[in-house]
């Protein structure tokens, strides 16, 4: 005999559905470097994300857009919503705080490109230093074929201080400041970071350049060495006395680890990071930015964008200073 009463199954929820899986893989990528970024966490892996969040934003804004296109409004709140935490994680090294400057004092203008060290285009890293017009050159990565040519390319710039030329298997380079202003050297230091620095008696004094180049955050050659080879910059620094500018390419935006290493160790100040100069075969809005010009704080930046292209995979930063209110 039977009753009336059936019995039920659980119910299930709804099954994600193939278009589903799709945006929430597409979404995750973004999401993870943002929170990577978010989170300042200072292991290699959420570091190394945290590099891109400038070519993230506008990708997941496309993204977003393509969602509302085909009606999908949850996914495009949610791409949205991801959107806005990569600018909240751009926004350190794009808007990095800035001093007031001391009205009247005198401005200082410097050019630094790395120029990659297989890169023959002497004509073009000719004319874009020649465009930026800069009172202090800072060249990482001359290969060979410019340094040949280094008085064409250096025709404005009598004082110079170079590196030896070093032999790589990315290619021979070595690193030069060119100046205005009479130059001397700052002593090399054997402690493994490869640096060119000189004092350039400038218009605001005596000060002092340093030129370097970090090894890269991977494929990594030793899991600290960026660390280290900024723990030796550090050094260097707190030797100098008087303002200090340190520029070249630091492999790593200026929010992420080794950003923040150079703000708590080094005492150094960041110029605007926006738009980027890597790799420069991207429209420059959708770079990131390892190429910097960092400043102790009795310097304060006037204006920064980015130079005519060297032929190089970098783009070259154009900077003005001047002195900083106390």
């Amino acid at each position: 005999m039977t009753t009336g009463v059936h019995h039920q199954g659980k119910r299930r929820g709804p099954a994600l559905r193939p278009f589903d899986l799709v945006a929430l893989a597409l979404v995750s990528g973004p999401l993870a470097i943002a929170l990577s970024a978010l989170a300042g966490l200072g292991h290699r892996g959420p570091d190394l994300l945290a590099q891109f969040v400038a070519p993230a934003m506008p990708a997941t804004l496309v993204l977003a857009a393509l969602f509302l296109l085909v009606r999908r409004p949850g996914w495009f709140a949610a791409a949205a919503g991801v959107a806005g935490l990569l600018f909240l994680s751009a926004w350190p090294q794009w808007f990095p705080a800035q001093t007031l400057p001391e009205p009247g004092a005198p401005e200082v203008r410097l050019y630094s490109a790395n120029l990659w060290a297989r890169n023959g285009d002497v004509e073009a890293i000719a004319a874009s230093v020649a465009e930026a017009d800069a009172d202090i050159v800072v060249l990482i990565e001359l290969g060979d074929a410019p340094a040949a040519r280094l008085d064409e390319v250096l025709q404005r710039y009598p004082h110079r201080v170079a590196t030896p030329r070093v032999d790589r298997t990315s290619g021979a380079a070595r690193s030069v400041i060119a100046s205005r202003y009479p130059l001397s050297a700052i002593p090399d230091r054997p402690d493994g970071l490869h640096a060119v620095g000189a004092v350039a008696q400038t218009p605001l004094g005596p000060v002092n350049v340093l030129g370097v180049h970090l090894t890269r955050p991977w494929p990594f050659q030793e899991q600290w060495g960026q660390i280290s080879q900024t723990m030796a910059l550090t050094a260097i620094r707190r030797a100098l006395d008087g303002p200090v500018i340190v520029a070249g390419d630091f492999n790593s935006v200026s929010s992420a680890r080794i950003g923040r290493q150079m703000k708590a160790e080094a005492g150094l100040l960041p110029a605007p990071g926006f738009p980027g100069t890597w790799p420069a075969a991207l429209p420059a809005p959708l770079g990131v930015t390892i190429d910097h010009v960092w400043r102790s704080p009795d310097l304060t930046v006037i204006s920064r964008r980015l130079g005519r292209p060297t032929g190089s995979d970098h783009r070259p930063v154009v900077v003005e200073f001047t002195r900083a209110l106390p």
